[in-house]
């Protein structure tokens, strides 16, 4: 008997695996392929490596801006995709033996629950039967599909496919513009693609701030991505010349469409049916305050949990908090409007905390401060002075949520992370002071005007 069995090595699945040495509880984690899961594997480690690699080449495509002068470059997609494998399989090694240093048992094979405190686990040679106190489902998520958008990896793929790209993919038509979908239409025509964004909703980054929204837009458009917001688009035409997209009365040609409208939870196949367990359009309805589900012992974090964010590190953080609850009694909530969100394109969109209009929704009398990087010294030596800096407040209160866009968003964004979960008030936050020349200096500024005193 185990102390906890885990059904699903991803993010939460391993954290939990892992914070549980913390209190000394013997752990089984079951996973089909290797530890890691979508983020490790097929989804936020690939990703940021091909994203890497592009802003690498774009760097050196436009090096004579800052007085360098080399050959014109070229980008070998072979040896693109060697180079993300090799950060995967080195992360995944790395993973397993810290599992391994750390006791956790990881059994191979498709595990599902099987009556209480059991999961079996079908290896491919066999089953196992593993018992637990407790038991955490921890399978995450996979990619939509639309209709008329079949997925056959070839001409019409999802994110998995995209991932292990070996050869040039050409013309595109992404359909959703999304963080996933930004970010693959920011790598593609960084490394010199035809790309074509579709989104149905009226901004990219549906949610987003609609200022910062409309930032990003205009980068990615400068870069050569064709924007086309508030459509849908018809059933994909298939032939011999590629795929044809239709929206309206338009229509665009390419060699491929990929398909990023988001993710939905892996739920099925996983004996829920035979447990008090309850879903919500399939996704897991748990207690947020220790996150088990109404089949006392059973619990569930990440991707597939109801009305969290489909975040990795939101994975981890609900995993330490399960953890916490399962060895102490005591429920350690996850403070989600904390949580930062980071849309990896060239340039970055990060935000934490509430938007202007959720502020509003909630009943806030609200103050917004908002500071471009267009006066930045550092943003402009980087040559990279195109995006801003916004703060929402209470009014004579607290700040609420903050959103950046521009180079290295997604660091920048942790200091006010920490402002909007202390409940910093914009005096407090701006009375600490940022190195100079430094991106952050925006951060500084916006707060200082938020405080009623700016500078510049």
């Amino acid at each position: 008997m185990y102390d906890v069995v885990i059904i699903g090595g991803g993010p939460g699945g391993y954290a939990a695996a892992l914070y549980a040495h913390n209190f000394g509880l013997s752990v089984a984690l079951v996973e089909k392929e290797r530890v890691g899961g979508t983020c490790l594997i097929r989804g936020c480690i690939p990703a940021k490596s091909w994203l890497q690699s592009a802003e690498v080449f774009h760097t050196v495509a436009h090096a004579a801006d800052f007085g360098v002068h080399a050959s014109e470059p070229s980008f070998n997609w072979e040896e693109g995709f060697a180079r993300k494998n090799r950060i995967v399989d080195q992360l995944v090694n790395g993973l397993s033996g810290l599992l391994k240093k750390r006791k956790v048992e990881v059994v191979n094979g498709y595990g599902r629950l099987a009556g209480p405190r059991k999961v079996v686990v079908d290896t491919g040679e066999g089953s196992v039967e593993l018992e637990g106190s407790h038991i955490i489902v921890a399978t995450g998520s996979v990619p939509r599909a639309i209709p008329g958008y079949e997925f056959d990896g070839e001409r019409i793929l999802n994110s998995d496919h995209a991932l292990d790209w070996q050869r040039d993919p050409g013309r595109v038509a992404v359909i959703g513009a999304g963080a996933i979908g930004c970010e693959f239409a920011s790598l593609l025509t960084d490394l010199g693609n035809e790309v074509h964004l579709f989104e149905m909703m009226d901004q990219v980054v549906p949610g987003a701030e609609p200022q910062a929204a409309r930032s990003l837009e205009r980068h990615l458009k400068d870069r050569g991505v064709t924007v086309r917001t508030g459509v849908s688009v018809g059933p994909a035409q298939i032939g011999d010349g590629g795929v044809t997209v239709p929206f309206g009365e338009e229509s665009v040609q390419v060699d491929a469409a990929l398909v990023a409208v988001g993710r939905a939870p892996r739920t099925g196949d996983l004996g829920l049916e035979g447990t008090k367990v309850e879903l919500d359009r399939g996704y897991v309805i748990v207690d947020l305050e220790t996150y088990e589900t109404a089949e006392p012992g059973v619990f569930a974090v990440g991707d597939l949990v109801a009305g969290t964010p489909q975040l990795a590190h939101a994975g981890f953080a609900e995993a330490i908090a399960a953890i916490t609850y399962i060895a102490t009694g005591e429920p350690a909530p996850v403070n989600y409007r904390a949580i930062p969100l980071v849309v990896y394109t060239h340039p970055e969109l990060a935000s934490v905390g509430l938007t202007e209009a959720q502020a509003q929704e909630l009943g806030y009398e609200i103050e917004k401060t908002s500071h471009t990087l267009a006066g930045v010294g550092r943003a402009i030596i980087r040559g990279q002075s195109q995006g801003l800096v916004k703060v929402v407040a209470a009014k004579d209160g607290p700040i609420l949520g903050a959103t950046v866009v521009g180079p290295d968003a997604g660091e920048m964004i942790h200091e006010l992370m920490y402002a909007v979960g202390w409940e910093a008030l914009p005096a407090e936050a701006a009375a600490f002071v940022h190195a100079h020349p430094t991106l952050s200096e925006a951060v500084g500024e916006t707060l200082l005007a938020a405080a009623g005193r700016p500078l510049h």
